[in-house]
């Protein structure tokens, strides 16, 4: 494995084949780990995606996964998926060709020219009182290829143009995610929450919302200061939504 270049913030953790990184990212965090701990693998045998969905693993893409100890009750730490997913998409545009559109999927997943090409799932524990003890920002991009059976349009960022590598994906990722870290623990939300509504795919537009239960179908209005989906409903009502899977109307 190539050794990307990475401030002090970091502390590299590299494996050629592992189960998971963000299970290895946890059992270093149940050992004290410190923050700025970054496992990265050349391929996962057991990888996760969001809501328990398995992720296609094979070499050549990026697999990574980040421990933090926000020390912030849960409400706010969540907010660092965000912070994770603008960063993400802005690092997969400062790789693309000219011309390439790169759009933000609620909740996390960075679109370039309307198909996935990254996913982030985060994990994290909590101690008294709903402090977050740690976190961990598991990241996964489409560098080399991309899974073929996926229920939304998918790519890899070499069918889009960008002859990289695992190793400069990470590093342009990690040079942004800090910046925009530090945005968020300095100035909070806002700023973060105003950068991804700019990159948001969808918003004022009519989206499908599948829950566990039910499916809902209404207008993307906003994103709450928790990071909620504001659905407006053809009722007149309006929705939080806190999880689910989003979906675009087939034009």
């Amino acid at each position: 494995m190539a050794t990307p270049r990475l401030s002090s913030f970091y502390s590299l953790v590299t494996h050629e084949r592992i189960d998971s990184t963000n299970e290895e990212a946890k059992r270093l965090a149940t050992t004290g780990a410190p923050a700025g701990t970054l496992v990265w693998a050349d391929e996962q045998v057991a990888g996760r995606g969001r809501r328990g969905r398995g992720w296609t693993s094979p070499p050549g893409n990026l697999y990574m996964s980040l421990l933090l100890r926000p020390g912030r009750v849960a409400s706010i730490a969540c907010q660092l998926n965000f912070v994770a997913a603008v960063a993400l998409a802005e690092a997969v545009a400062g790789l693309l060709p000219p011309g390439a559109s790169v759009a933000l999927k609620w909740p996390n997943d960075v679109l370039v020219n309307g198909a996935k090409v990254s996913g982030i799932l985060l994990e994290a524990a909590a101690v008294a009182d709903h402090v977050i003890d740690w976190l961990v920002i598991g990241v996964g991009v489409n560098v080399a290829s991309h899974p073929p059976d996926t229920p939304y349009p998918a790519t890899s960022l070499q069918r889009e143009g960008v002859h990289s590598t695992p190793a400069v994906v990470l590093e342009t990722f990690a040079d942004s995610f800090e910046r925009w870290h530090e945005v968020w623990r300095q100035a909070g939300f806002a700023r973060v929450r105003d950068r991804w509504l700019a990159s948001a795919r969808g918003l004022g537009e009519p989206i499908e919302v599948r829950l566990e239960r039910e499916t809902l179908h209404g207008r993307f209005s906003d994103l709450d200061e928790t990071g909620a989906l504001m659905l407006d409903m053809g009722n007149g009502g309006r929705r939080q939504v806190t999880t689910g899977d989003l979906f675009f109307p087939q034009l």
